[in-house]
C-alpha cells in the first residue's frame, strides 16, 4: 500500500510524539528507581542520555519503515543489531545497578556498616549503583563493584545487632 505524502506527515508527527512520551516516560521511571537507590548526578546524566539514544534509533527506525525507505526485515535487523550492541555495551553496568539494586533492597549492608571483602575491611560509606565505597582502618578508599560484592563472601561484622531479633524465642498461645 503507497502511503500519500499527508499521511506519511501524519504518521510521522505521531511517531515522533509517540517516541518522545515514551522516552520520557521510561526515562522518568529508571532515573526514579535510580535516584531512590542512591545514583549520583553524573550517572543519572548518562542513563538519561543512554535513554534518549535508543529512544532517536527505535524513532528513525519507525520512520524510515513508515516512509517506506526500509523494509521490515531491515528494520527488524537494524533493531536486533542495536540491541545486541547495547546490551553487550552494557552488560557489566546493568550488572553491577542489578546487584546494588539487590544488595540496597535486601539490606545486605548499610551505611556505616563494618565489613570485610576480599581481604579488606573498613566502614562503608557510600552505596551506588555500579559501586560501593569502603574506607579502610587505614583512611583508604576502596571501590568495590556491586556484582563482586554481592556475589562474595562477604562479613558483615554489623548487621549481627540487626538481625538479633530473629533469634528471639516465638510464643505460640494455645486456643484449646
Amino acid at each position: 500500500m503507497q502511503l500519500t505524502t499527508e499521511q506519511i506527515v501524519v504518521a510521522s508527527v505521531v511517531v515522533v510524539a509517540t517516541t518522545f512520551a515514551l522516552v520520557q516516560l521510561v526515562g522518568l521511571v529508571i532515573r526514579g528507581v535510580a535516584r531512590w537507590a542512591g545514583a549520583t548526578p553524573p550517572l543519572l546524566r548518562s542513563l538519561r542520555d543512554v535513554i534518549t539514544v535508543i529512544g532517536v534509533l527505535l524513532g528513525v527506525t519507525e520512520m524510515l519503515s513508515i516512509t517506506g525507505l526500509a523494509s521490515q526485515f531491515t528494520t527488524l535487523t537494524l533493531s536486533g543489531i542495536v540491541g545486541v550492541a547495547i546490551s553487550l555495551a552494557l552488560q557489566s553496568t546493568l550488572s553491577n545497578v542489578i546487584s546494588g539494586f539487590l544488595l540496597f533492597r535486601d539490606k545486605v549492608i548499610r551505611l556505616g556498616d563494618d565489613i570485610q571483602f576480599g581481604g579488606v575491611r573498613g566502614n562503608i560509606v557510600q552505596i551506588g549503583l555500579r559501586a560501593t565505597w569502603i574506607r579502610t582502618q587505614d583512611g583508604n578508599i576502596v571501590v568495590i563493584g556491586n556484582t563482586n560484592l554481592s556475589s562474595g563472601p562477604l562479613l558483615n561484622y554489623t548487621s549481627g545487632s540487626r538481625l538479633t531479633h530473629l533469634n528471639a524465642p516465638m510464643h505460640v498461645k494455645d486456643s484449646r
